[in-house]
């Protein structure tokens, strides 16, 4: 893959914006935005690609046979507003539009049908306007299709865009969808589409004994498998147990492969919930969404989540020169404050709500450089170095759940290095990529 870091430029950058940011003691600093796609090429970040490789979703390959293997067929589809061809047609449409093909129901995940609602937010059923079909919710108390959902049904096609990481929860939804196929009978069938963060994988694999909606498998937190392909291990490796009669079909992208990140793609980006607003966010959400178990503000409440970090306490310019010092790779850092906001349907009370913080502003310039996890390591362990008495987690358990075992949070407590803790994950990723590696499709 090609390098995109412009290291020298990157320095001159990086060391012009300390020199305006403010020092430790507080005061108000001028908000800085972190330049994204366009605002990189123009600053010299990356390079403009020549050419966008032309890839073709499950969905567009699907109807370039014309939605043959669904004709005359009662369908259940699992799906969100991501689910549109290259024309920006939505799936549902599609389908209603063949009149040899019949939808009795749509299953929503979290955020919704529509994918407005907040993560969290409790979903009710309601009836979709074009369609006349029931909308079913499987985030909340019913994950899984019931018989009286599931009624009539032939086949359930399962089209939702996923990020690569494994507390996602769209993957759970599809779980349970898997596991409502094999219980009752019907095939299922993944529209499969390209992995946004390509085939790299990184972080710990969960541990036994934490699973729930937010790490069901045993993964890395960023696994390197498209939707399509993470189906076939979880059937094929007793992922889930009972699947062994599921009638399992993946309907294969055209052109894309592994190594290819989804900025080098011709497909549009629509944010597949209300914080994951961009590329970069989706390459730095892997490392960054466990500060939702750390008393450090992860960009809730503002335009750039999963970009902007800070606290009340903390120094930018300390920050990012300690991060920039750390040997990682394949981004800078800027200082940067900002005042985190409600925002309805994106972050509601989010934490250090209407206080001005001071932090840094992440921006991924070499995605094959770039580990997230990793880095998320090195940023809990610096800002405990630097301020222990502030330092904290937001419970008890802090982030557990997401990091699918308590390692991290006791590794952090008794004041193990970075470079220990990211050591002590290195052998399950090497299991995990033999795995890995028999499910392949791209």
């Amino acid at each position: 893959m090609k390098s995109y870091s412009k290291h020298l430029l990157l320095g001159l950058i990086v060391l012009s914006l300390w020199s305006c940011a403010s020092s430790p003691s507080g005061s108000p600093q001028q908000e800085i935005p972190g330049p994204h796609e366009d605002q990189q090429m123009e600053m010299g970040f990356i390079d403009i690609p020549q050419e966008k490789i032309i890839v073709h979703t499950g969905l567009d390959v699907l109807e370039k046979m014309g939605f043959e293997p669904l004709l005359g067929k009662n369908v259940g589809v699992v799906t969100n507003h991501t689910a549109v061809n290259k024309k920006g047609a939505h799936l549902v449409d599609l389908l209603h539009a063949n009149s040899d093909i019949s939808i009795k129901a749509i299953f929503a995940p979290e955020h919704g049908f529509r994918g407005k609602e907040q993560g969290g937010d409790a979903i009710p059923g309601s009836v979709d306007a074009n369609t006349g079909a029931p909308i079913h919710s499987l985030y909340g108390a019913q994950r899984e299709p019931n018989p009286e959902m599931l009624r009539g049904i032939d086949v359930l096609i399962f089209d939702i865009q996923d990020v690569g990481t494994r507390f996602y929860t769209y993957i759970s939804t599809m779980g349970y969808v898997l596991e409502a196929g094999a219980k009752y009978d019907i095939p299922v069938m993944i529209l499969d589409r390209p992995n946004p963060i390509g085939r790299r994988i990184n972080g710990n694999v969960l541990d036994e004994g934490f699973e729930s909606f937010v790490g069901r498998y045993k993964i890395p937190i960023r696994y390197g498998l498209s939707m399509g392909e993470l189906a076939r291990m979880i059937v094929g490796e007793k992922m889930i147990s009972g699947l062994e009669s599921l009638e399992l079909h993946v309907v294969e992208c055209e052109g894309w492969t592994g190594d290819l990140y989804w900025s080098q793609t011709d497909l549009n980006w629509l944010p597949p919930s209300p914080n994951m607003r961009n590329t970069n966010e989706t390459l730095t959400y892997p490392g960054l969404c466990l500060l939702e178990g750390v008393r450090i503000n992860e960009g809730r409440g503002t335009e750039f989540p999963f970009e902007y970090i800070g606290t009340p306490y903390m120094d930018g310019k300390l920050m990012a020169r300690e991060l920039l010092a750390t040997g990682l790779e394949g981004f800078p850092v800027e200082p940067v404050s900002y005042t985190p906001v409600d925002m309805p349907g994106a972050a509601m009370n989010p934490l250090f709500e209407g206080e001005i913080v001071n932090g840094v502003n992440i921006v991924v310039t070499d995605p094959d450089k770039y580990k997230a996890v990793d880095f998320l390591v090195h940023l809990l362990v610096i800002t405990k170095k630097n301020y222990p008495a502030k330092f904290g987690w937001r419970s008890s358990r802090g982030p557990d759940r997401l990091w699918g075992g308590s390692a991290l949070r006791e590794m952090v407590d008794a004041g193990k290095s970075a470079e220990e803790i990211v050591a002590s994950y290195q052998n399950e990723l090497l299991e995990f990529e033999a795995i890995h590696s028999k499910y392949l499709i791209y």
